[in-house]
This record gives structure tokens, C-alpha cells and sequence, in this order.
């Protein structure tokens, strides 16, 4: 008996084990992500063929990045939505503690150009090697541009081009992202920033597809995935404060 009772209490404890079910694997924390809407009712950027400003489109588009990041589960902080910021250090200063900053906007070109708009096309990213964290902020543009790619869209070269206003060095050719060192919003950051230009809309048919459901949603699609697969590159957010 003694021994019967020995080999039976192992294969009890075997079934109490195959019994219980496995803990689900623990959800990603939140990402705590700024998004600031480029340009303000003050200064509007630039205007698009059809005569809408750009702080319009920007405003569209950070709200569906706000919407989809939020389904992913992240937690954004969206800066400069009623256009009242004229202050760009101010925004910054509202993004301190977040773990990213990411500003939007729509592209332009220089005014010799404008004539000619329509072969200007494309999305265009920029960091600055003046941020505290330069090599985050470069991967982090890196892997959202791939994103962007992914999504069908191809990136402009025009920030390169030897002329004054333009000239900006490249990053990453392939990808479509410059340096801009002395950009304010990516030099005063706290955090890892980059600056995304969604496209092109002084040029009337780009201008029309950025302005449509479907554009809007592509991009904001791409970008909050983006973002989303920055997650590891990331530091806790109370190492930001």
C-alpha cells in the first residue's frame, strides 16, 4: 500500500498540472507617444493647390494617427490641435514625459517650383542629430518609413536638391529621410523625434489622394504601425521626466 500510495500522488500532481491553464502572455505596456499637429491657425504652413492650408490636413491626419494609435492600445498625447501654439518650444515642453514625439505635416516646394508642382511627389522624413537621442530617433524613422513603403507610398528627394531652402543631407537615401539638425521641435525634444512629411500638396492629384478617406486612413494606418513597431527601441516613460 505504502507504495501503490507513492506512485499515486506524483501522477496527481501530473493532472492537477495538465489541468490548469496556461497565464496568457502579458500585454505590451502603452506606448506614450506626442503627436503634434505642424503648424497653427496663426501660421498655416503651406497651401495646397486647392487653396486648403496645410495645418488643415495636419490636423486630420494627427487625429486619425490619435484614433488608430489608441486601438493599438497605446496612449497618445495629441499637441496643437486648436492651432492656439505659435511657440514651437511649446511644444515640446508639452510632450515632456512621453516616450516619442512625432510631428505631422504635408509638403511643399520652393516657389520656382510651384509651376511646376505636379512632378513633385512623396512622403519625407527628417530627425535631428542635435536630439538627445539621435540614433532612436533615426531608427524609429527608419522603421515607419518602411511602413510607408509597405503601404505603396515612395518617398521625395527634393529636400536634397543644392539650392537654397533645400540642401538638407540624407539619412537614409532608400528610405527618404534627412537630417535637419537645427529643426526645433526635433532639437529642444526631450524624447527620440522625427518629423514626417505625408506628401506633396501643392501637387494637385497628390493633394487629392492625401485629402481622401483613403489617403487619410493609408497614412494613418502606416504611421501609427510605425510607431508601434518602435516599441522596443523605446525607453520606460519615467525615464523621461
Amino acid at each position: 500500500m505504502p507504495r501503490l500510495l507513492a506512485l499515486f500522488v506524483p501522477l496527481f500532481a501530473l493532472a492537477a498540472c495538465a489541468g490548469t491553464p496556461a497565464s496568457a502572455p502579458a500585454s505590451p505596456a502603452p506606448l506614450h507617444v506626442a503627436i503634434d499637429v505642424g503648424h497653427s491657425l496663426a501660421h498655416p504652413g503651406a497651401t495646397g493647390a486647392s487653396g486648403t492650408s496645410e495645418f488643415q490636413y495636419n490636423r486630420e491626419l494627427s487625429r486619425r494617427v490619435v484614433a488608430r494609435l489608441q486601438q493599438q492600445g497605446d496612449a497618445p498625447l495629441l499637441i496643437g490641435a486648436a492651432g492656439d501654439i505659435t511657440e514651437l518650444a511649446e511644444r515640446t515642453r508639452l510632450a515632456a514625459g512621453q516616450q516619442l514625439f512625432v510631428s505631422l505635416h504635408h509638403d511643399s516646394v520652393q516657389p520656382q517650383y510651384l509651376p511646376q508642382a505636379a512632378r513633385f511627389h512623396g512622403y519625407s522624413l527628417f530627425v535631428s542629430r542635435k536630439n538627445p537621442a539621435p540614433d532612436t530617433s533615426l531608427a524609429c524613422a527608419r522603421v515607419i518609413a518602411r511602413r510607408l513603403q509597405a503601404a505603396g507610398l515612395s518617398p521625395s528627394l527634393h529636400h536634397a536638391e543644392p539650392i537654397p531652402g533645400e540642401n538638407r543631407p540624407l539619412a537614409d537615401t532608400a528610405l527618404g529621410i534627412y537630417w535637419f539638425d537645427d529643426l526645433v521641435v526635433l532639437r529642444t525634444a526631450r524624447q527620440p523625434a522625427l518629423l514626417i512629411e505625408s506628401g506633396v500638396i501643392v501637387n494637385p492629384r497628390e493633394e487629392a489622394w492625401l485629402g481622401s478617406e483613403k489617403g487619410r486612413s493609408t497614412l494613418a494606418e502606416a504611421i501609427a504601425a510605425g510607431i508601434g513597431d518602435c516599441r522596443p527601441l523605446l525607453a520606460d516613460p519615467a525615464a523621461q521626466r
